[in-house]
C-alpha cells in the first residue's frame, strides 16, 4: 500500500516537472533569438554555459565529495553532451533555420533516446511505449506544421546542428539514468557545469569580443539580460529539475518534454493574438496521448 502511494506521488511529481519544463524550454527559443540580435552564436553559447557555471559554482564546491573515477568520467561526458555542445549547437542553428523547423527537429529527442537506450543501455520497452514515441512525434510535427503555415525551408547546413544536439541530449538522458543512478540531480548538474565551465568562461573572455562589447555598447547589456534569464532559469534550474525527472521516470518519458514545447509555443502565440483552430487542439490531444503511452507502465532495464 505504501509503495503504491509512493509511486502515485512520484508519478504526480514527474508530470508536474514535465509541464514546468515544457513551459520553461518552450520560452527558451525566443530568449536565444533575442541574444542573437546582438551577440554571435558562439558568444551566446559561451555566455549561457558561463553564467550557469557561475550560478552553480557554490553548489558544486560544497559537493566536491569523493566520487568514483567512473562517476567523474560520466559527469564530464554529461557536462559536454548534455549542456556544453547543445548550447553552441542550438545558437548556431537558429542563425539559419526558423523556429518551426527547429521545433520539429528538437522533437526527435525521444526517438533517439529510445533507440540509444535499446542499443546501448539494455532499455526494455513495451510496444505501446514505442507507439507513444511515434504518436507524440507525429503530434508535434502536425502541430508545428499548421502553426508554421506548412512551409519549411530545410537547410541541412543548419538543421544538422539541432540533429546532433538531439543525439547529444538522448545519450545524456540515458547516461544520467543508468550510469549516475546514485548521484542526486543537483550534484549532477552543478558538478557537470563545474567541469566544463571554466574552459568555456576563459574562451568567452579571451577569444571573443564580449569584453569590448559589454563596456562600449548599450545594447549589449540588454541582450545579456535575456541570456542571463536563459542561463539561470532555462539552463541551471531547468536541468536540475530535468535530472530529477530522469531519476523519477523513464529516460524516454523525460525526453518527451520536447513534444510539449510546441504546445507552449502555440499557446504563447494565441495569447499574443494568433488564432488557434480546432485542428490545433486535435494535434495537442495526439501529443498528450503519445506522452501517456510513453509512460504507461514502467519501462525497466536489466
Amino acid at each position: 500500500m505504501e509503495n503504491r502511494s509512493t509511486n502515485s506521488r512520484n508519478l504526480l511529481i514527474a508530470y508536474g516537472i514535465l509541464a514546468s519544463l515544457a513551459l520553461i524550454w518552450g520560452s527558451s527559443f525566443i530568449l536565444i533569438k533575442r541574444g542573437l540580435e546582438f551577440y554571435s552564436s558562439a558568444e551566446v553559447g559561451a555566455l549561457r554555459v558561463s553564467i550557469t557555471f557561475l550560478v552553480l559554482s557554490p553548489f558544486a564546491l560544497s559537493r566536491l565529495r569523493k566520487l568514483s573515477f567512473q562517476e567523474w568520467k560520466y559527469l564530464a561526458i554529461v557536462g559536454l553532451i548534455g549542456s556544453g555542445f547543445p548550447a553552441f549547437l542550438f545558437a548556431k542553428a537558429q542563425t539559419g533555420i526558423d523556429s518551426s523547423l527547429a521545433g520539429i527537429l528538437n522533437s526527435l529527442t525521444p526517438l533517439f533516446t529510445m533507440v540509444i537506450g535499446l542499443s546501448f543501455f539494455s532499455l526494455k520497452i513495451k510496444w505501446f511505449n514505442m507507439a507513444g514515441v511515434l504518436i507524440g512525434l507525429a503530434g508535434a510535427i502536425g502541430l508545428i506544421s499548421i502553426s508554421g503555415g506548412r512551409s519549411f525551408e530545410f537547410n541541412i547546413q543548419y538543421a544538422i546542428y539541432i540533429i546532433i544536439a538531439t543525439v547529444c541530449y538522448a545519450t545524456n538522458v540515458n547516461l544520467v539514468k543508468y550510469k549516475l543512478r546514485d548521484v542526486d540531480a543537483l550534484t549532477i548538474t552543478a558538478l557537470s557545469f563545474f567541469i566544463i565551465g571554466m574552459p568555456v568562461l576563459l574562451y568567452l573572455l579571451i577569444f571573443t569580443e564580449f569584453i569590448p562589447q559589454i563596456s562600449t555598447e548599450p545594447a549589449a547589456l540588454k541582450a545579456l539580460g535575456y541570456i542571463g534569464i536563459l542561463a539561470v532559469v532555462g539552463t541551471a534550474l531547468a536541468l536540475i529539475a530535468f535530472n530529477k525527472l530522469v531519476k523519477l521516470a523513464s529516460p524516454v518519458f523525460a525526453a518527451s518534454v520536447t513534444y510539449l514545447i510546441p504546445v507552449v509555443a502555440v499557446s504563447w502565440g494565441s495569447m499574443d493574438g494568433e488564432k488557434m483552430t480546432p485542428v490545433s487542439f486535435l494535434w495537442m490531444a495526439v501529443i498528450l496521448l503519445g506522452i501517456f503511452l510513453v509512460n504507461k507502465k514502467k519501462i525497466v532495464s536489466h
